[in-house]
């Protein structure tokens, strides 16, 4: 796996993963909108982990810095 993910998006996602489990843990939104912002908070928490975004590469999106090399 390549890493497609800079690091302004895994803030970003684990900043909304906070927000979303926030939302639900206080009973602000509950039921199955609560839920499904939670799966997808863990989502996105697994994902900032990793670097990796599946859905950054079937839309051919890389936000991850290039590396220059002074190889030669």
């Amino acid at each position: 796996m390549k890493k497609n993910m800079g690091n302004e998006d895994r803030v970003i996602r684990i900043v909304l993963a906070l927000i979303f489990a926030g939302l639900y843990f206080t009973d602000t939104v509950s039921g199955t909108v609560g839920l499904i912002l939670t799966l997808l908070g863990g989502v996105f928490v697994l994902t900032s982990l990793v670097s990796f975004c599946p859905l950054y590469t079937l839309f051919g999106i890389n936000t991850c810095p290039t590396e220059k090399s002074g190889k030669a």
